[in-house]
Formats: structure tokens, sequence, C-alpha cells
């Protein structure tokens, strides 16, 4: 019974994982995204895309009712065709993609 205890506890452990692991797992995401969006509003279909920043940040709303996901937030600055755009890109905790947003556009 102690070895299963013992395994379960393991297991969940490993499935936590620090921010930098969750910020490192999503980042090719996070720049395929940017890139897409920055090939389409440039109409370039070469760019090149730098991740300027990256930090996790938590849901607006967090309480024992209603609460938000966890997401990575990537400043990527994207660049060809002698143009330069920025994008924050956003992948939820636990998602399967990313979504990447102009920053200077109004919420």
């Amino acid at each position: 019974m102690r070895n299963i205890v013992l395994s379960f506890a393991g297991a969940a452990l490993a499935a936590c994982a620090t921010d930098q692991q969750v910020l490192q797992s999503k980042q090719q995401m996070a720049i395929d995204a940017a890139t897409r969006r920055g090939q389409f509003e440039m109409n370039c279909p070469n760019v090149t895309a730098t991740v300027l920043s990256d930090e996790m940040t938590q849901p607006a709303l967090q309480g024992p009712v209603v609460a938000g996901v966890p997401r990575a937030l990537y400043t990527i600055g994207v660049a060809g065709c002698n143009q330069r755009k920025t994008f924050a890109v956003i992948c939820p905790e636990g998602g399967t993609g990313c979504f990447a947003a102009d920053p200077r556009a109004p919420q």
C-alpha cells in the first residue's frame, strides 16, 4: 500500500511544472503563432520572429466558484520585408494553442 501511495505522490510532483518549464514548453508554439500572424499582416512570407520577453500571468478572476486559467504571455517581435511588428502571444496553461494579438489594440 505504501508503494502505491508513493507512486501517486511521485506522479503528482512530476506533473507540477515550474513557470520556467511551462514557458519553455510553449515557446515554439508562441513563435509559430506570431510568425503566421506577421506573415499575414505584413504580407511577407519570409519573416523572422524573436522572443522579446516571457512571463506567466495569473487570471483576473480567482475564487472558490469562478477561476480563470493561468497563461504564458510572450512579447514577440516579427521582422521581414522591411517591416517590423510586435505581438503579444497568449498560451493558456493546459491548452494546445496560442493566440497572437497586437499589444497596442484596444481591449
